[in-house]
């Protein structure tokens, strides 16, 4: 199961990972916190540029539902309202950063408790960037993770359910960026990409490397992309902050990164599967 913000995060971070298990006869979940109702148009050359305007819930919708299909994954709406992105701190009231947690983790409680899964993925403590939903996203999860597994907990939600590991998202890494760039500095010395790679380097240069868990993710990098493609609203099909050559990527980083956080299993660093140390593995 994995816990985002809004729709296309799913697809931004950790796609090819769940197109993976998936293809491996996996189940996988992704839950979206909000449906991204305060989001902007982000891609000004938008097919659907006056439907956005008009109906931006109705068209992430859709969009979810495209990513959902090219990733093969299953998908369920938390069903809290976007936060937006407020620079003054403030959000608006009753959307997701508004709720007490106590009570917008009982329906991410009751998920966990009807689906079971193994695996936990979501945010750390900053929420990847620190969009309000994105830090609410991480606490409800951790909240979930724990009280699930409690029966004196959210008695009302199922029975409860332990679930084995959870890990959190560290894709975007200096690791990942330094094998690119010294990748495509190699094959393609004169690619405009170096230039955001570089400076992507210089800000990230101090950075832990924290990720303990590498995913094997190269045949899967096409059904990322589709995902992602799907989102039209917030993602340009010519981003070259998204869209990387994927042959090159095969080739400098083929996988998807997390930081083991929590484990009831025995298992050992680093690992390549999500479910290494699990019964049944996949």
């Amino acid at each position: 199961m994995a816990v985002h913000a809004h729709p296309d995060d799913e697809s931004s971070k950790g796609a090819a990972t769940y197109a993976s298990y998936v293809s491996a006869g996996a189940e996988v979940l992704v839950v979206s916190c909000t449906g991204g109702e305060r989001g902007s148009i982000l891609n000004q050359e938008l097919a659907g540029h006056a439907m956005a305007e008009r109906d931006i819930t109705g068209l992430r919708r859709l969009e979810m539902k495209r990513a959902q299909q090219a990733l093969g994954v299953q998908h369920r709406w938390l069903g809290y309202q976007d936060s937006g992105m407020n620079d003054d701190k403030s959000v608006p009231k009753n959307s997701f950063a508004d709720i007490p947690l106590e009570y917008s983790a009982e329906p991410l409680v009751r998920i966990i408790r009807e689906f079971r899964p193994q695996v936990l993925i979501t945010y750390d403590e900053q929420g990847g960037y620190p969009h309000p939903d994105h830090i609410r996203t991480h606490e409800v999860s951790l909240e979930a993770y724990r009280a699930a597994a409690d029966p004196a907990r959210y008695p009302n939600t199922g029975e409860p359910w332990q679930i084995s590991k959870l890990y959190y998202d560290r894709i975007f890494n200096l690791e990942r960026i330094d094998a690119m760039y010294l990748a495509l500095s190699v094959k393609e010395p004169d690619s405009p990409l170096l230039e955001p790679l570089s400076e992507a380097r210089e800000w990230m240069k101090d950075r832990p490397t924290l990720a303990t868990t590498h995913v094997p993710i190269g045949d899967f990098l096409e059904a990322r992309d589709a995902a992602l493609r799907a989102h039209a609203s917030q993602v340009a099909p010519t981003s070259s902050f998204f869209f990387w050559p994927n042959d090159l990527v095969r080739e400098a980083w083929p996988y998807e990164d997390f930081q083991l956080i929590d484990s009831k299993v025995d298992t050992d660093m680093p690992e390549s599967d999500l479910f290494a140390g699990i019964k049944g593995d996949s």
